[in-house]
């Protein structure tokens, strides 16, 4: 299975552009920082990743606030058929109620 959860929140945000087709997609780049216990010890976690959403999803990605905490879910799938970076494809988003 993949499937992804990560409360994060946007940091840089793409213009919003469109498939051949005329599906609405959303760029941006996430950012994500928590503590984790690892083999018994605490362990500092912090990240950017990149991360699209197409369709609907995309509208509400476009109205988020940047620096907010967000829940976000989806899959990770390669930028290009022969790429080695993973993109995170974003499928739901969660208001979580943070600052």
């Amino acid at each position: 299975m993949n499937r992804l959860q990560l409360t994060a929140s946007i940091v840089e945000r793409e213009v919003l552009r469109y498939t051949p087709a005329g599906v609405p997609v959303a760029g941006c780049t996430l950012q994500h920082h928590t503590e984790v216990v690892e083999a018994g010890i605490a362990r500092q976690v912090e990240l950017t990743l990149p991360a699209l959403a197409a369709g609907e999803v995309s509208g509400r990605i476009e109205g988020c606030v940047m620096g907010v905490e967000m829940l976000f879910t989806g899959f990770l799938a390669k930028k290009h058929r022969n790429a080695r970076t993973l993109v995170f494809h974003i499928t739901e988003l969660q208001d979580i109620g943070k600052d």
